[in-house]
């Protein structure tokens, strides 16, 4: 199938998961409260749990902020970031893989002088490009979708992603442990 076929393919795709999530209600209900709600309810499952409704968060475009808050909010700052950490490498691993199956790097087809440049770069020096992407956007879905369609290799990938995770997750942990105690108590 030639890279716009897979591209239009691609986004029929997210708009079908997009459309069956907000008519079924799931949408709506991937939210803080819920997320911590899994922690407790499902104490053996609910990391399983967090790491399932991230990635179908991620592929919705639900931001990841909402499933640290619910998991800081539930497990604290410690225990609340290694389960953010978990479900958020479990994600971009997901979306890596639903994305690069359905849409191959059909972002290599563009010609043109600026996707060159960031192609070249990125081939160059996968891994830390990589990890300056994760530190910089996170999980944003956008970032996972393009890595993915880049013909970026899974081993450069995960590892970018691996390295480049804890350190905004570590300052988002603290930063929505201080709101919460000076807002909530």
């Amino acid at each position: 199938m030639e890279p716009k076929k897979k591209l239009i393919f691609l986004c029929l795709f997210l708009l079908l998961v997009f459309v069956l999530a907000e008519f079924t209600g799931i949408r709506s209900g991937l939210s803080p409260e819920n997320i911590k709600g899994l922690f407790f309810q499902h104490q053996v499952f609910g990391i399983l749990f967090s790491c399932l409704a991230f990635s179908l968060g991620n592929l919705l475009y639900i931001p990841g902020w909402i499933f640290l808050v619910g998991a800081v909010f539930g497990l604290g700052k410690e225990w609340g970031g290694l389960a953010t950490y978990v479900a958020a490498v479990s994600s971009s691993a997901i979306s890596f893989f639903i994305i690069q199956r359905i849409g191959g790097d059909s972002l290599r087809s563009l010609n043109g002088n600026i996707a060159n440049k960031i192609f070249s770069k990125l081939d160059q020096r996968p891994v830390s490009s990589i990890i300056i992407l994760r530190i910089i956007f996170q999980t944003v879905p956008a970032l996972n979708y393009t890595l993915a369609l880049a013909r970026v290799r899974f081993p450069h990938y995960i590892v970018g992603t691996l390295i480049g995770l804890p350190l905004p997750i570590f300052v988002y942990c603290y930063f929505f442990e201080f709101i919460f105690k000076h807002t909530i108590n």
